[in-house]
């Protein structure tokens, strides 16, 4: 029973402006504890923080502004008139992170299992609108079960409404949804949506239908995680970009993440104070990158070297472990990393690897984050599964959000970069604003032993000792088209440095090009590869 309620009963109403705003106080408080503590404790005893928990957690100190706060449905029948719960499962507002304004809404797993319903809708639906004309990023807290049953379609439409505003807000405002429950049906659609995904392992899972489901239509015996859990989401299907062990580290990658942002659309992304020197050599580049392109290393130890600190936020880590795509900073300016991992598959583009990149550079030309790509790839993955899995279509999603990106664009190839992958992976022939290589670059068609084998197929079969003859031929083809210089001679890349010398010029770059102003043709939109 409210304040309300119990004035109305004694047929007593406050005196004055006081007893009023005594009466508003009591209201707040009972919404902000919540239903009750019994509920709160079976949150806690998940392991599981409340939702105003989240919010403090990941808003700074007494930022936050709830917004309707004494929000009730109005919905009767099946008991729900008998329970009218204030904020009806959402908690809406806005607040900020490192003073910039971030909105948010969290679901109260405590009311209703935070199910969807109209009034529960509807102040989603606000705060989405209030981001979008703010131009500032939203983050949604997810930690409900769905749609509420008992008000039918309505729960269903609120959801529609939803996913229309996550669509409208594409590329126009972050939006960021961290998974801190159970998110099925429908539902799972509004996250996957957005540009990055958070997940907690052990108490967060996604899925279109549930294992009860699943086990009645296919047989199939698997638990929640294993069907959509944290792990199987950032190493499997991808729908996942960040997993964590607890919600407190979650919830402080999700303000490091923000810090890396813009607003919105018509902002940079904010610079920070560089303490890193701009001219600091980085030697140790010369010792990590085998000339031998045979050879394997870690790629992201040349990213440490080359960016700010050493410090940088690697997007899907765990998916299509081939190509790194990470934010960092350079000189204090945050740049997009895209990079061909050589430590996995040699570094080679397959279907996966391409989604994660064309999805990446299109989240940084959408924010006005330049893109810095770091290239060592030998090719396509070859394969019956891989042409049969589409990776034509794929691969050409990764040329197409090159090929569309306005954002300042530096590529870099440390050592081989083969055929279509090397076209493909911001070549200037595709608008790379500036090209650069190391001295132990090889740009070719394809390897020198294949090339070989095709060239001089005759020759090679012809002679009196063909292995010699291969040997022959693979060092003249070297010799003649894979040399480092080959490319620079003809205008493919604008200049061959130095590795120690990489960082100052990458800065040098994208200081010149942070004016850089390009423009699309006049459309609607365009109808890139799916």
């Amino acid at each position: 029973m409210t304040v309300l309620d119990e004035t109305a009963e004694s047929g007593s109403e406050p005196a004055d402006a006081r007893g009023r705003v005594a009466e508003l106080h009591a209201l707040r408080q009972r919404a902000e504890q919540g239903p009750s503590e019994k509920a709160t404790a079976a949150q806690h005893a998940k392991g599981k923080l409340t939702a105003r928990e989240r919010i403090a957690l990941l808003l700074d100190e007494g930022s936050f502004r709830e917004v309707e706060q004494l929000r009730r449905h109005r919905a009767t029948g099946f008991g729900l008139e008998q329970k009218k719960p204030h904020t009806d499962g959402v908690i809406t507002g806005w607040g900020t992170v490192e003073g910039r304004t971030v909105f948010v809404y969290a679901h109260d797993f405590r009311i209703f299992g935070g199910a969807l319903g109209e009034a529960h809708a509807a102040k989603i639906h606000k705060i989405m609108d209030m981001a979008i004309a703010a131009g500032a990023p939203l983050v949604s807290l997810n930690d409900g079960a769905g749609a509420r049953i008992q008000e039918g379609v309505s729960a269903l439409a609120g959801y529609g409404g939803i996913f229309q505003r996550n669509t409208k807000a594409s590329g126009v405002i972050p939006q960021i949804s961290v998974m801190l429950g159970p998110c099925a049906g429908g539902a799972a659609y509004s996250p996957a949506l957005t540009d990055f995904v958070f997940m907690v392992r052990e108490t967060s899972q996604m899925f279109i239908t549930g294992p009860d489901v699943v086990r009645a239509v296919t047989g199939e015996e698997i638990s929640q995680n294993g069907l959509g859990g944290a792990d199987v989401h950032a190493e499997t299907s991808g729908v996942c970009h960040f997993a964590y062990d607890d919600e407190e580290t979650c919830l402080a990658e999700v303000r490091y993440l923000l810090s890396l942002l813009p607003q919105n659309n018509r902002e940079n992304p904010p610079a920070a104070e560089a303490t890193d020197p701009a001219d600091r050599r980085g030697d140790a580049l010369l010792d990590l990158v085998p000339a031998d392109g045979n050879r394997p290393y870690d790629m992201a130890k040349v990213i440490e070297e080359l960016v700010d600190d050493g410090d940088y936020l690697e997007v899907h880590e765990r998916w299509a472990r081939n190509i790194i795509c990470a934010l960092a900073r350079l000189d204090g300016q945050v740049v997009g990393i895209v990079a061909n991992q050589p430590q996995s598959l040699a570094g080679v583009l397959d279907i996966e690897a391409s989604e994660k990149a064309a999805r990446f550079v299109q989240m940084c030309d959408a924010f006005n984050i330049p893109i810095v790509t770091l290239l060592d790839v030998p090719g396509f993955l070859p394969g019956v599964d891989q042409e049969h899995g589409g990776i034509i279509r794929h691969g050409a999603k990764l040329l197409y959000a090159y090929c569309n990106a306005t954002v300042p664009r530096i590529s870099l190839i440390l050592r081989k970069a083969y055929g279509g992958a090397y076209i493909v992976m911001d070549s200037q022939s595709i608008g790379a604003d500036l090209t650069y290589a190391w001295p132990t670059n090889e740009i070719a068609v394809m390897g020198a032993e294949g090339a070989a084998n095709v060239i001089f197929r005759r020759q090679i079969a012809g002679a009196d000792d063909p292995e010699a003859m291969r040997a022959r031929m693979v060092k003249e083809y070297k010799a003649e088209l894979m040399h480092p210089y080959y490319a620079a001679e003809r205008g493919l890349v604008d200049d061959v440095v130095d590795p120690a010398e990489t960082r100052q010029v990458l800065i040098d770059s994208l200081a010149m090009l942070r004016t850089k102003h390009a423009d699309l043709p006049s459309r609607k939109h365009g109808n890139p590869p799916q």
